[in-house]
């Protein structure tokens, strides 16, 4: 519990105080966003506005974390330094993208096909990895099972052959992964979005992952009369640290993220974010959770995939404004903070329903 205290409010102090650092510094690199010309006409002033913040949210994540294991002088378990290798991965690639953008003086930086080529590299090695490293019971990090609350009886493996087994559980994975990094790249069009978006569903793993710790399969302080109920997760309690790290510097970011927003996360952010989700959801065991947890991410993706499929199918007409759906509202008139607040809430309450949802599992058994 230490441990989880002191990597959020490490990474929170990092972020909140030196967040004005990396501004000016970003400034000086001429580090400035770019704005599309047929988007809203409000956001033409934010022209300019220092990008890549995705670096300060990775930094902060990274010192909180490493920091409170070694005060405490805790081992980090595996779990953990899969999500991080997820979110630096991806950071990464979402780095190139905002530079590209940077350099070119534009909108647009990697290609569709370049950016979906390095996720799935990301994921394909996160994936391979994540099936070894066992603990003493013979758990590896993630499993080749799909699961919703828990690994359900669909096994990759079970096809009895293994070279198709692993390559359908690395599709698979990478299908979570690209999905869910998209998701929160498309929600960060607006200032602070994305930002309290990631907080309350990463939020959710701390919950999560610290409830599976205390009701771990591999606890030796287990009642037995529960046993059935336990969860058979590698490192829960690591999963909820390196959540709260990233809690921590998402919430110092926002600061300086809320409307008007002094930084924006861009693709190194939204695309880091979006992993290290998809790594929670997977090491944890709740994977198809994220429909719920990552709600928010889901009804913005998903608009701008019924959009455009829409606009192919009718030659041109369009079921919204705009998308992703939140420029929709902006173009109907509503202003940037009340679009921001009313989708925290719709966000929040699809969380809930997550953790509802997972709590009641554990009671209906």
């Amino acid at each position: 519990m230490r441990v989880l205290l002191a990597a959020g409010a490490i990474s929170l102090a990092f972020s909140l105080f030196l967040t004005p650092l990396f501004i000016r510094a970003f400034r000086k690199l001429a580090w400035g966003q770019f704005i599309r010309d047929d988007g809203p006409q409000s956001h033409h002033t934010k022209r300019g506005t220092a990008t890549m913040g995705g670096v300060i949210i990775i930094v902060g994540t990274l010192v909180g974390f490493f920091a409170s294991y070694l005060i405490f002088q805790e081992q980090v378990g595996v779990s953990a330094l899969l999500v991080l290798l997820m979110m630096v991965g991806l950071g990464i690639v979402g780095f190139i993208d905002d530079f590209l953008k940077v350099r070119k003086k534009q909108s647009l930086g990697l290609g569709g096909w370049a950016k979906v080529s390095g996720q799935l590299i990301v994921a394909t090695v996160f994936a391979a990895l994540a099936i070894n490293f066992p603990n003493t019971e013979g758990f590896t990090p993630a499993s080749t099972n799909i699961s919703v609350i828990r690994d359900i009886p669909i096994n990759f493996m079970a096809i009895g052959i293994p070279v198709i087994g692993i390559l359908l559980y690395i599709l698979w994975t990478s299908v979570i992964v690209a999905a869910t990094s998209n998701g929160v790249n498309v929600t960060d069009g607006l200032d602070g979005l994305a930002t309290g978006a990631s907080i309350l569903a990463i939020g959710s793993y701390i919950i999560i992952g610290f409830w599976q710790f205390n009701q771990s399969c591999f606890s030796s302080s287990l009642a037995s009369d529960v046993a059935y109920k336990c969860y058979d997760v590698r490192d829960p309690l690591d999963l909820a640290v390196v959540a709260a790290a990233i809690v921590g510097a998402l919430i110092g970011f926002l600061w300086w993220n809320t409307s008007p927003a002094q930084i924006f996360m861009g693709d190194s952010g939204s695309l880091a974010l979006g992993g290290a989700l998809a790594a929670l959801a997977i090491l944890s065991k709740t994977e198809l959770l994220l429909v719920l947890v990552g709600g928010l991410f889901v009804i913005e993706a998903g608009s701008v995939i019924v959009q455009r499929a829409y606009f192919k199918v009718t030659h041109g007409k369009r079921i919204f404004l705009m998308s992703p759906i939140h420029h929709h509202f902006e173009l109907k008139g509503w202003a940037e903070v009340t679009v921001v607040v009313r989708f925290w809430i719709i966000g929040g309450l699809l969380v809930a329903a997550g953790v509802g949802s997972f709590y009641l599992e554990w009671l209906s058994r």
